[in-house]
């Protein structure tokens, strides 16, 4: 059986990039965990997970949850390359929090959806009542991720619109709406 970390690097491969091997580990042990206690507690298996859409809020859209979570990472260390090359080391990016924050900023969705009676996909009782940004970052933070980590789950979404965010939480956050928007366009 493959180890957490190999098991994760399956769906999300860029996990790999993380040079810190203590910080990849913890984004895995995170995703492990919430695979395990999501979907109301019954957990998912990776075909369930390779078939949930990336949003609840484009209507009938085939892009998956997985698709955009490896775009979103994909867009941010392309967004960071560009700008490296362009400003050089006078735009600080920290490169393992970046793809860290952003294959971490979703996690919270699986805790977030449920399967109704009919086995439908929905945003469950614990989604209805705390967002999966809050969710993602409790999770975080009970497997130690750095604060610069959390700080990017946090405000990856309109929640983090009345804070300061971080240059990496910047990247991503606009990563993140790229694919948003392209999504709510397509479920048009």
């Amino acid at each position: 059986m493959p180890t957490s970390t190999a098991r994760i690097a399956e769906l999300f491969p860029d996990l790999q990039s993380i040079s810190d091997r203590g910080l990849r580990e913890k984004v895995a042990a995170v995703w492990e965990e919430a695979i395990a206690t999501g979907c109301g507690g019954k957990g998912w298996t990776i075909q369930e997970l390779r078939s949930i859409p990336f949003t609840l809020l484009a209507g009938d859209i085939d892009l998956t949850f997985i698709e955009h979570l490896n775009s979103g990472v994909r867009q941010s260390i392309a967004i960071e390359g560009v700008l490296k090359e362009i400003y050089g080391d006078r735009v600080p990016i920290e490169h393992d929090h970046l793809v860290a924050g952003a294959l971490l900023a979703d996690v919270g969705k699986l805790l977030e959806y449920d399967r109704d009676e009919q086995g439908r996909l929905v945003k469950g009782r614990f989604g209805r009542l705390l967002r999966h940004p809050f969710s993602g970052v409790a999770l975080c933070h009970k497997h130690a991720l750095p604060p610069e980590v959390m700080h990017i789950v946090a405000t990856h979404s309109h929640e983090g619109d009345k804070v300061e965010r971080s240059i990496e939480s910047i990247i991503f956050h606009h990563a993140d709406f790229v694919d948003f928007d392209i999504a709510r366009y397509l479920g048009k």
